[in-house]
């Protein structure tokens, strides 16, 4: 500890004597600063955290219960495994099944002998693995022999339960008793059969295999003693993402690679190409036949769903072209009843056979909130931006505290949300991955009325409006000759207007005059964003954090922070600790004083960054955000590592913690309760009152 406050005191003193005296006193109130933590630290609540939305995010597989088509299982992109008992119109988790939160549940298994067990298969960028209930999803156990293994295909048998198929990336493997255990069926160490991305049974044949692969298909007819490659018809190197068979005809397989869409009425002797998908459609992740009517098969592309009612001869397309489909369920007692697995989407649903769809995510919350802002005239009204899900994201807002949510997407064009600020009369403001947009305060939509009413009665859809032009003034000294007398004369001269539209990493818009971290540099505006000023400061456009208090602006890269006196007309670098190696988040308290969250931990300077103070003994480093809680005076600080939150009260350098049981990127107060956004599951909100003092 002597060692870090010596480094962190003020080096430019010119009173040795001085600055000794000064630095015991620092170290004497360090001391206290310490020990206080260690005997006054509070422990938060345990109260619950609650996943309240906003619904949807990537939805990857369905499962439905033989017999019960009402009862459906969905897999997701981050370890969790949904539930629904009234046929997807809404959903609860169930459980979540691995540590991580990186795990991708792509197939599921309802066992048709005994429907308290499923079987769910998942991958993820290293390893995967086989997990099992007997009880309904009540409890689950990890398949030991498979343990590790990158499972992306996994199938049962339909004429023997107790045969299951996995495709793993190093081959095929078999059980022959309900997945007790487990042989490997392809060739070991086959250069061919590997990276096995879809599997089929005949209907009949428990012995005749399809595999398909990401080099081709290949096929067994004696359980795997021998394979045989099928690819008479197929274009060469085309990865096979789905095979089915028909359950009447057998020998009619249908076939979809990245080449497009294959037929063969032949058991694959040969395949013929289906035309009727665009080219550009290439990547069709799975066919799915509806079980009343064997004509009718639908292929969910990257490009939207298909649809073919004569067997392939022709496919008309359902959807938009940019939904991409990762799964289809078409319900075996009303094949009107159609769902899809969606990336961004999430699940859609239709009852007219796909000739329209509707969301159904009602539950389903598999969104990276990335902005995250509380009204401050009303803490029940949140809003949240989300990344990565294209029109289906944006922002998204709700007046009840997270209960109901609705999607403020108009103006946006798909663009990222990086951040969320509010202006003095209640203006929302956004910072986007091109370009920064506002929405005034008359848009905040009435709980109870439908999307696109706002207070005044019907209109059109709320919509963002841009705030994109910079328009640089510059002072330009030109020297003149009057009478053999040189004259000075300063002239503002315009620079040329241009659009702001590169991402905006940053925004404070709470003062007079606003400010934005983007790309291009430091930005101010001082007509509420009808025009902005600025670019590179100290030669760095790369600012990841800024705040305003009053006149006085600060802004920090991962390894530098600038300080401004008068409202961003001028920059001065500030001096930082020598420890330091990645900023990441830099706020203002009401006093004044600067916080800063980094690798290193918490650190604060109460003179503009002269000198600064490291909070040591928390419960963790590695700081991606603070913010400033006015109500219960204290700095709130989250990790995208942790799962865990806490509050420093900065007079007597204590503080409480919170776990809310996920990543947690975000961390604001809304009242007297805590919400936070998370990496991978949305918004979630501390359940009980009083929670945050």
């Amino acid at each position: 500890m002597r060692k870090n406050i010596a480094e962190f005191f003020d080096r430019g003193s010119a009173r040795p004597g001085a600055a000794l005296f000064l630095l015991m006193a620092l170290l004497g109130i360090c001391r206290g600063l310490e020990a206080q933590q260690t005997e006054g630290r509070q422990t938060g609540d345990e109260q619950a955290w609650t996943v309240v939305g906003p619904a949807g995010g990537d939805a990857r597989a369905f499962a439905a219960v033989p017999g019960d088509p009402s009862h459906l299982y969905l897999g997701s992109t981050n370890s969790w495994l949904y539930e629904s008992v009234n046929g997807g119109a809404s959903w609860r988790r169930l459980v979540k099944l691995d540590g991580s939160d990186a795990l991708v549940l792509d197939h599921i298994v309802v066992d048709a002998a005994d429907l308290a067990t499923i079987f769910v298969a998942g991958w993820r960028d290293e390893g995967g693995g086989l997990w099992v209930s007997h009880d309904q999803g009540k409890n689950w156990s990890e398949v030991e022999s498979l343990k590790g293994q990158s499972i992306r295909s996994f199938t049962q048998a339909p004429s023997d339960a107790k045969v299951l198929l996995a495709g793993t990336l190093e081959g095929i493997y078999r059980s022959e008793d309900s997945g007790v255990t487990w042989n490997e069926i392809s060739p070991p160490g086959s250069r061919e059969i590997h990276e096995v991305e879809s599997l089929a049974v005949d209907p009949g044949d428990v012995n005749v295999i399809y595999a398909g692969t990401w080099h081709l298909p290949w096929k067994t007819d004696d359980g795997g003693k021998t394979w045989n490659n099928i690819k008479q018809g197929i274009i060469d190197d085309s990865d096979v993402f789905s095979i089915i068979l028909d359950p009447v005809k057998p020998k009619t397989v249908f076939l979809s690679a990245c080449s497009g869409i294959y037929k063969s009425e032949s058991a694959g002797a040969r395949f013929r190409k289906i035309e009727g998908i665009p080219s550009t459609a290439r990547r069709t992740r799975v066919l799915k036949q509806d079980p009343a009517n064997r004509e009718i098969v639908y292929a969910g592309t990257t490009e939207g769903l298909y649809k073919t009612l004569d067997s392939g001869k022709t496919f008309k397309l359902l959807t938009d072209d940019d939904v991409i489909v990762n799964d289809v369920f078409v319900d075996p007692r009303d094949s009107n009843h159609v769902l899809l697995a969606t990336d961004r989407g999430g699940v859609m649903t239709s009852t007219d056979g796909g000739a329209t769809f509707s969301l159904s995510n009602e539950g389903f919350s598999e969104r990276k909130v990335s902005a995250l802002l509380v009204d401050r005239g009303n803490a029940a009204h949140l809003f949240a931006g989300v990344v990565n899900d294209k029109k289906f994201g944006g922002v998204f807002v709700s007046e009840d505290g997270g209960g109901a949510w609705k999607q403020i997407a108009a103006g946006l064009d798909g663009r990222d949300v990086y951040a969320l600020s509010q202006t003095k009369d209640g203006m929302v403001v956004a910072g986007t991955s091109q370009g920064i947009f506002a929405l005034d305060p008359p848009a905040a939509p009435d709980a109870a009325q439908p999307a696109g009413e706002t207070a005044g009665g019907p209109s059109a859809a709320l919509s963002w409006e841009p705030r994109n032009v910079i328009a640089n003034t510059e002072i330009k000294v030109s020297v003149e000759t009057h009478y053999k007398t040189k004259v000075n004369v300063e002239k503002e001269v315009q620079a040329p207007v241009i659009e702001l539209e590169s991402r905006v990493n940053a925004l404070d818009v709470s003062g007079d005059v606003w400010l934005a971290s983007t790309s291009l540099g430091l930005l101010t505006s001082r007509d509420q964003g009808a025009s902005w000023q600025g670019g590179p400061v100290m030669g760095a456009g790369d600012y990841l954090s800024v705040a305003v208090h009053g006149d006085l602006m600060v802004a920090v890269r991962s390894d530098a922070a600038v300080l401004s006196k008068d409202e961003g007309k001028s920059w001065w670098p500030i001096g930082l600790p020598k420890m330091l190696t990645r900023i990441h988040r830099a706020v203002f308290a009401p006093d004044g004083t600067i916080w800063l969250g980094a690798r290193e931990g918490v650190y604060f300077s109460r003179d503009q960054g002269k000198t600064w103070m490291w909070i040591g003994r928390l419960p963790f480093r590695d700081i991606d955000d603070l913010e400033f809680d006015a109500g219960s005076q204290r700095v709130l600080v989250s990790s995208r590592s942790s799962d865990q939150v806490f509050g420093i009260d900065p007079k007597t350098m204590t503080w409480k913690l919170w776990r809310t049981g996920y990543r947690t990127a975000l961390i604001r107060a809304a009242g007297d309760r805590l919400v936070a956004a998370t990496m991978d599951d949305g918004v979630v909100v501390q359940q009980g009152i009083g929670n945050r003092e």
